[in-house]
């Protein structure tokens, strides 16, 4: 009986664990809602989540660090010091004791200590830099690269604009095609069914009614490959931006259309924020010459320093002179000045490397430039191509549609073949996917056109 008993305890226990293990993950999964993105949304979200921004903005927080710690060079340099020795055995030192005054000539040598078995001495130094020029180049420089850390931020601000938008759109275009093949599954599973119904009624043929659900197997399978990737992109556009992959989302039903665009207008692409990287760059290159440069001129500093000195026989710590020990404080003040005179054409090597490296940077400026040019006409040419694709593609769509419908009544009524309808089926799906292909090739060049442009925060002004 007690055995039954306890098995029935445990039974108990269990059933009630697995109750609150599913009360939990019910719990869970209604407070994981599903998210509806806007372009808007997807890219503010991606600016305050994803790893690049949150780093792109530390870097400039990090850039007020630094400097700070270009600023510490030019200000007074204080420490403290301290040190206690113990000699347990002095040193003897030879003492022509026959020198001393009323000594007899043949005193001879003796062996004489100096010092005490006990030295300590505490006291606190300072270092003034009052002529560096390394160090007036270095804040300038720090200055400097504040700026470059600003303008890194920017650009990593747009690289995250333009994935975000990139997916987003690829996102938008395949669930646009993912409409097609539902709305066109069940237009044939309704012909489908129609046949059936001729079929059993014996006014249709079976091969007839075996093509159909064929071309339904066809349309399905196309369906799964088409959520199989829409599942596929949704994932890459939380990675880019920066949202838990988990997380359900659905993308607004926005105005996925043709916007106008300014394609007269040619930017200048020197103030795109590659190129004014480069040159920030490119002056830091140049302050970092100035540092190095520095080197062939003097430095003046000053030093001076306050120490208290303590010796004797016993343990000098809070020691007296009744108990042999004698404490005493010394200054100085100094001021040093250093000319470098030759450091076998060190300075010198490191003045051409320099050069080379600002020699470096302008030949990234004119190909940067060039390829901001090459970018802004790409782009524009791929909108004007888009654009006459776009207009040829829905003409088509209109008219695939109005074949299909015309083919289906036909069909019917007995005036067209099955195969006609089939094929008219598959060219409506054909124009379809032809027409949203042609918007992503119009809306991905539209990024790059205003990514050449410098205006990818239109995006989310």
């Amino acid at each position: 009986m007690k055995t039954n008993l306890f098995k029935g305890i445990s039974l108990h226990r269990l059933a009630i664990a697995l109750i609150l293990v599913l009360t939990t993950g019910m719990l869970h999964a209604q407070q994981v809602k599903t998210q509806q993105l806007t372009l808007k949304d997807a890219i503010n979200y991606a600016l305050e989540n994803k790893a690049e921004a949150r780093k792109a903005k530390l870097s400039i927080e990090n850039g007020e660090y630094e400097i700070d710690e270009i600023r510490a060079r030019a200000l007074p340099q204080i420490t403290a010091n301290g040190n206690l020795t113990y000699n347990p055995i002095l040193q003897l030192t030879a003492f022509d004791a026959g020198a001393l005054p009323g000594a007899p000539a043949d005193a001879g040598i003796s062996l004489v200590p100096f010092g005490q078995k006990w030295a300590s001495t505490a006291g606190v130094n300072l270092n003034q830099a009052i002529f560096d020029q390394a160090v007036f180049t270095g804040l300038k420089a720090a200055r400097s690269t504040r700026e470059f850390y600003r303008i890194n931020a920017q650009l990593t601000e747009e690289d995250v604009i333009e994935r975000v938008a990139n997916n987003y759109y690829q996102v938008f275009v395949q669930r646009q095609q993912l409409a097609v093949l539902d709305s066109t599954y069940a237009n044939t599973t309704k012909v489908r069914d129609i046949i059936k119904g001729q079929f059993d009624n014996g006014l249709a043929r079976k091969i007839d009614l075996d093509r159909m659900n064929v071309n339904l197997s066809n349309i399905n399978t196309q369906r799964q490959q088409i959520i199989n990737a829409v599942q596929l992109q949704e994932n890459a556009l939380k990675f880019y931006m920066g949202m838990p992959i988990n997380t359900p989302i659905t993308l607004a039903q926005e105005n996925f259309d043709v916007t106008p665009m300014n394609l007269d207008e040619v930017p200048d692409t020197t103030q795109r924020t590659q190129y004014q990287l480069l040159k920030k760059q490119e002056e830091l290159l140049g302050l970092q010459r100035k540092s190095v440069v520095a080197e062939y001129y003097p430095t003046l500093s000053l030093t001076a320093g306050y120490n208290y000195f303590g010796t004797g026989r016993e343990f000098p710590w809070f020691a007296k002179p009744a108990d042999g020990v004698y404490w005493t404080d010394f200054s100085s003040v100094a001021l040093n000045l250093s000319i470098p005179i030759f450091n076998g054409f060190g300075t010198k090597a490191r003045v051409n490397q320099a050069n080379i490296n600002l020699k470096n940077t302008e030949e990234d400026l004119k190909d940067t430039k060039l390829a901001l040019d090459l970018a802004f006409e790409n782009a524009r040419t791929q909108i004007q191509n888009s654009i006459i694709t776009i207009n040829n593609q829905r003409e088509n769509v209109t008219l695939a549609q109005e074949v299909l419908d015309n083919t289906q009544n036909n069909y019917q009524q007995g005036l067209a073949t099955l195969t006609d309808l089939l094929d008219a089926e598959n060219s409506y799906i054909q124009a379809q996917n032809n027409f949203t292909s042609a918007l992503l090739d119009y809306k991905l060049a539209e990024v790059q056109l205003r990514k050449a442009k410098g205006e990818l925060r239109t995006f989310v002004n």
